[in-house]
């Protein structure tokens, strides 16, 4: 058996990625997964399903809100941004996988 790729991991992590992206400030969807991609030197890439789908969910939980504007490519796209909700989510949410994470590192490391 192979192991999984990195993207296979993506999945439980996508919102607080997602999060983590805005706090730089409104972005349109594809700037968000361009973002994550840069900030991982392209080991994590966000399909697009995935990506609109967790945008809705955390739009429909408060976290994020919504605005229509025009993209640098001088196109019409919706721009996304922190809502004060979010902000806290995106704290707690980043604490918990710091959390997990260091539990992995530390399971791994023994």
């Amino acid at each position: 058996m192979a192991p999984k790729k990195p993207t296979d991991l993506l999945h439980g992590t996508l919102d607080v990625l997602i999060l983590k992206a805005l706090t730089m400030g409104p972005l349109h969807g594809y700037a968000v997964a361009r973002w994550i991609e840069a900030r991982t030197s392209g080991l994590l890439e966000v399909e697009d399903a995935a990506l609109y789908k967790a945008l809705h969910r955390l739009e429909g939980q408060g976290a994020v809100e919504s605005d229509w504007g025009i993209s640098e490519s001088n196109r019409k796209a919706k721009y996304y941004q922190l809502t004060r909700a979010g902000r806290r989510l995106m704290r707690a949410e980043a604490r918990v996988w710091k959390r997990y994470a260091g539990a992995v590192a530390a399971v791994l490391e023994a």
